[in-house]
């Protein structure tokens, strides 16, 4: 049986979106100081609203998002994003917290679409060491690179509501997706290489991303998301250099239950 979603000219438009932020995503092979965090999407509608959600990405980023609603019309942000890995290579350690706050309002024929717009700062701090072994004694070199930066961000966020679902297993599972555009000031405050003080760096980034969420019941939704990273500067070591991809949920609960 098909689905009408599926052959949707929304649907469709979301999937050509995709297609094109694959070879971004694919060209994203590089190293940085910094790697970016899931943006925070919370679909607020109404005051008294609360948004908290996970996500991890295949290099194993993990994003916390959380949000509250204040008014009808204004919200709190607090996100941040961790890793840890040691792999033969390279060692990577990474921690970012931001804070932001912001407008958001519902509109459309049935009230429908949400438009977020936020702005917030924060600060994080990246290590990463290359590790390179001598084929012919076995010897291992190190290179470590440690950092601290700032962060300053604006971001608009576009979802929609609209009454579209997805049938699997005789069940009817309700879809909400959109797009998050971020703009970030990094700046780096403090940068060694093995141990030996460094040129600091900043950049500004543009982090454009794609999301489909999927309603399991009216408060837990699953999310993919997909986007890259742009960078206006050419840097050494604040690069545009990670791109995001990740799988995870959202948790809703108060406001338009209706809606969701």
């Amino acid at each position: 049986m098909r689905t009408p979603f599926l052959s949707s000219p929304s649907f469709k438009s979301i999937k050509y979106l995709v297609l094109l932020a694959l070879p971004l995503l694919l060209a994203g092979c590089g190293t940085s100081a910094y790697m970016p965090n899931v943006p925070n999407v919370p679909m607020f509608t109404q005051k008294g609203e609360l948004s908290a959600g996970g996500h991890v990405t295949p290099k194993g980023n993990i994003t916390f998002n959380t949000a509250y609603a204040v008014s009808d019309h204004f919200a709190v942000l607090l996100n941040g994003s961790m890793l840890s890995s040691e792999r033969r290579k390279r060692d990577m350690r990474h921690n970012l917290l931001e804070a932001a706050g912001g407008y958001f309002t519902t509109f459309g024929p049935e009230n429908n679409r949400i438009l977020e717009i936020y702005g917030g700062f924060g600060g994080g701090s990246s290590e990463r060491t290359e590790k390179e072994e001598d084929k012919e004694t076995g010897e291992m070199t190190y290179e470590r690179h440690d950092a601290n930066f700032s962060k300053y961000f604006v971001q608009v966020n576009f979802t929609s509501k609209r009454k579209r679902s997805l049938r699997l297993l005789n069940r009817e599972f309700p879809l909400n997706y959109g797009t998050a555009l971020r703009a970030s000031y990094l700046n780096m405050h403090d940068y060694t290489l093995n141990n030996v003080p460094g040129e600091t760096e900043d950049n500004i980034f543009l982090e454009p991303i794609f999301y489909t969420r999927l309603t399991l019941n009216p408060a837990v939704q699953l999310q993919y998301t997909t986007g890259t990273t742009i960078g206006l500067k050419n840097r050494d070591v604040l690069t545009a250099a990670y791109s995001v991809f990740s799988a995870g949920f959202v948790i809703n609960v108060g406001g338009l239950q209706k809606a969701r």
